[in-house]
């Protein structure tokens, strides 16, 4: 009787023990930093084949050197500060990440929106952020001159202004080594604006060494 009782006891255990790892098991794969990245057509490939862009590049930097992150990329195309800050909530609740990328700014200049518009939602996406206990890698931008010199330089110190402010991360020009290339016209599709699949690993070589010291 005891030694049926004490073969119970253990199976009981060993089930225990079992259900448990499993359940340790989901809840590490559960809790996998995340990083997301919120953008527009310079992050959601627009133009070129599916896996070219630099977010996908991202990933496979990150299975090679930091396998525990993972990468999500809710980038839009056409998407501005305004529809980023409109989607930020949700997009932080439903992936919960570590870092969050915000690739956003560039729709803004074109539909000559005020900059004050522009850095009022940058600010309160990072806020968001920073409240979801997510650190924050803000891309800068810059826009050509013809826009008027002294909106392009301002356009341009904005970034540097809401990276020192609140305090996050900064990449100061995403296509540095690509609009500003010998020939500004070699890496660019025909529009002139959205960056052939040959760019996009220099792209990646501009975000890569910013965001691999956050993680």
């Amino acid at each position: 009787m005891n030694s049926v009782l004490r073969r119970r006891d253990f199976n009981r255990l060993a089930v225990g023990l079992f259900a448990l790892g499993l359940s340790s098991h989901a809840l590490g794969t559960a809790k996998s930093p995340h990083i997301l990245v919120v953008g527009d057509s310079l992050s959601a490939e627009y133009g070129i084949a599916r896996g070219a862009g630099w977010v996908a590049l991202l990933g496979k930097q990150l299975a090679k050197d930091k396998p525990q992150w993972q990468v999500v990329n809710a980038s839009i195309s056409g998407d501005t500060t305004a529809g980023g800050l409109a989607r930020l909530s949700a997009l932080l609740q439903q992936h919960q990440p570590k870092v969050v990328v915000i690739e956003l700014g560039g729709n803004d200049a074109l539909r000559g929106f005020a900059l004050k518009t522009t850095e009022n939602n940058l600010i309160q996406m990072v806020a968001a952020c920073h409240k979801a206990k997510a650190s924050v890698l803000l891309i800068g931008m810059q826009v050509p001159p013809n826009y008027g010199q002294e909106y392009a330089k301002e356009f341009s110190r904005m970034f540097v202004r809401i990276s020192q402010q609140q305090r996050t991360q900064l990449v100061p020009f995403l296509l540095k080594g690509v609009a500003d290339a010998a020939d500004p016209t070699a890496l660019f599709q025909p529009d002139r604006i959205h960056p052939k699949a040959q760019a996009h690993p220099i792209i990646l070589s501009n975000v890569w060494p910013v965001l691999k010291r956050m993680l």
